[in-house]
């Protein structure tokens, strides 16, 4: 480790250290328990004597998890009009001007009223924490941003309130609550999740015994692989681990990007890595001359890139083997992630000449090639 390095790696001591502690329970779906389990570690530290108090929680009216809201301090909501009602939102500013210890936050992917401080409530957990409060949450796996379209695929419905993946990776502790499916479906028929005019329509829809399987699988694995990464980086012998570097090559295509962006920063959280997305624009790409629909996909993509903990680099260039191989070179990259192209028979013979230029220069520095679907 060279002298930069160690300096970082104390500065980020210093930061953390003055950081509040962050714990995410994570279940496979609504009705597994998160919010009574909140609850219950509430009530424990409560009785501990430790400054804890409510920030948000959604009891969704089942009488089990209001009865342990019952004498745990609260912090009032917000109530503000938004196109002519009145909701409430978690008051980020009275926790911050209160300062507990410990607040509960429920909800980790909610989306915001237009015009709060944040946008998202994850991002209200960042500040806090920020602010040296420790802060206790909830979310299902299906709101994990590199498991969208994994979920997508599952259920056939797409989640549009996520969590960045790097949210997961700041946190102390993952917790799984975890159920089988009978159990949850047997918990969904008994009146226990949704009320009996809505389990109908959720037995047949998102609570099928395959769907359930699925998705408690993704569960398990996500907060097995948030344990390992966790052991990697606080075992010092294990430094090894920190030096993959990954690098992912996008277009200015809207899902062939997202999809190549989201699965190379799962690969980069399973190498316990960093990673890069490069966008080399030619001059057919000129702010001119490409589509205003596809430098909206790129801005949304590059925003998913930093969200997801990726560095950005776009680069003018009609060169893009030469590109990437000196990027790779500069950035000491392990590993390159491409997406599998739309082919023509026209573009299919460029391709694979591009293809083997690429693996040949990329050999050379022992750099794998993935090629994404």
């Amino acid at each position: 480790m060279d002298r930069q390095d160690s300096v970082q790696r104390f500065l980020e001591l210093i930061r953390r250290s003055h950081r509040g502690k962050f714990k995410i329970y994570i279940g496979m779906s609504a009705g597994v328990g998160k919010t009574y389990r909140m609850l219950q570690e509430a009530r424990q530290l409560l009785d501990a004597g430790v400054d804890i108090r409510i920030g948000y929680i959604e009891t969704h009216q089942r009488a089990e998890t209001e009865a342990l809201v019952e004498g745990l301090p609260f912090v009032p909501r917000r109530r503000l009009f938004y196109k002519g009602k009145e909701l409430e939102e978690m008051d980020t500013q009275a926790i911050l001007n209160l300062h507990p210890e410990i607040v509960i936050v429920d909800e980790l992917a909610h989306t915001n009223i237009e015009g709060s401080s944040n946008p998202k409530r994850w991002q209200d957990v960042m500040q806090l924490l920020e602010a040296g409060i420790s802060v206790i949450t909830a979310v299902n796996i299906q709101h994990i941003e590199g498991l969208n379209e994994a979920v997508q695929e599952i259920t056939g419905i797409e989640v549009h309130e996520r969590v960045p993946d790097s949210v997961l990776a700041m946190a102390d502790e993952v917790v799984n609550i975890d159920l089988t499916a009978e159990e949850l479906i047997t918990r969904l028929k008994a009146g226990k999740i949704y009320k009996p005019d809505k389990i109908a329509a959720a037995l047949g829809n998102f609570f099928t015994q395959d769907n359930l399987l699925q998705l408690r699988e993704l569960a398990l694995k996500e907060v097995a692989m948030r344990v390992e990464k966790k052991v990697e980086n606080e075992v010092t012998e294990n430094d090894k681990y920190r030096h993959d570097k990954l690098l992912a090559v996008i277009d200015s295509s809207e899902k062939r990007a997202r999809r190549v962006i989201r699965k190379t920063a799962r690969m980069a959280t399973y190498h316990n890595a960093g990673f890069l997305v490069l966008y080399v624009q030619s001059d057919k790409e000129d702010v001119d001359r490409i589509p205003l629909s596809n430098q909206r996909y790129l801005i949304n993509n590059l925003n998913l890139a930093t969200e997801l903990g990726g560095e950005i680099r776009q680069i003018h260039s009609n060169r893009p083997i030469e590109t990437i191989v000196n990027l790779c070179r500069e950035q000491k990259i392990n590993i390159v992630c491409i997406g599998r192209p739309e082919f023509s028979l026209f573009s299919l013979l460029k391709y694979a000449i591009d293809l083997r230029r690429l693996l040949k220069q990329l050999s050379r520095m022992n750099t794998d090639l993935f090629i994404l679907s």
